[in-house]
């Protein structure tokens, strides 16, 4: 192949080189994700997406939207995670991820965690039992009132709350050299090992593997392996 200036400063752009934008990118979010939750990972992954905008030459997609299945651990119940990119976003982009729940949702940015309290209802109403006869709706209510589930003080456990990185922190990049000096040096534990990086890694690239083969693809986490 004839040597490409494009080829040569832009090798992220092309599918023999790199590991593309999942390679880039959802490996750091599968580094905070498996460590908030102790996992070792999702066991199967099902991309779409496509070359949208820049039809430059480059031949890995600019809009990409991966599925992938966890599954039931010691530390987490089984649950579906949705990773995508979007490099043509005309609202400017951003980052981060959220983690919702029954009971609220968890979104984790670079320096901020906020935390929104919220409950699912625990009786009925709207579509759930407008069909019944207004007889039937109140013997419904009545029924579920006497049961108390959802009591005063469990619709007082809602709202939000923010926690901050204080002003003078100095950022992730700088804690993430900081505690790579310090591990190398042995003067602290190494949280996210070879190992660890090897699963956050797999994750992201089966993103890729899905992609290209159009298909879903699974992935052992334990061992490490495709399946």
């Amino acid at each position: 192949m004839p040597y490409e200036l494009n080829r040569f400063f832009r090798w992220r752009n092309y599918k023999d080189y790199g590991t593309r934008v999942a390679g880039d990118l959802f490996v750091h979010a599968f580094s905070t994700l498996n460590h908030i939750l102790s996992s070792h990972g999702p066991n199967r992954a099902l991309a779409t997406g496509g070359l949208r905008y820049w039809n430059d030459g480059r031949n890995v997609p600019d809009v990409t939207i991966t599925l992938y299945d966890y599954p039931k651990t010691d530390t987490h119940a089984a649950f579906n995670a949705a990773f995508r990119v979007n490099f043509i976003a005309g609202s400017g982009g951003g980052g981060g991820f959220r983690l919702i729940g029954t009971e609220g949702a968890m979104e984790v940015g670079q320096n901020s965690v906020k935390l929104t309290r919220s409950k699912l209802g625990r009786t009925p109403s709207d579509y759930s039992i407008i069909a019944f006869t207004e007889a039937t709706q109140k013997k419904i209510m009545e029924g579920y009132a006497a049961k108390n589930l959802e009591s005063r003080a469990s619709k007082l456990e809602t709202g939000t709350t923010t926690w901050e990185a204080p002003k003078d922190y100095k950022g992730g990049r700088y804690d993430h050299f900081y505690n790579f000096f310090q591990g190398i040096q042995g003067k602290r534990n190494i949280v996210q090992d070879p190992t660890f990086g090897l699963r956050a890694a797999g994750a992201a690239l089966l993103a890729n593997e899905s992609y290209f083969k159009k298909q879903p693809v699974d992935w052992n986490p334990k061992a490490m392996k495709l399946i």
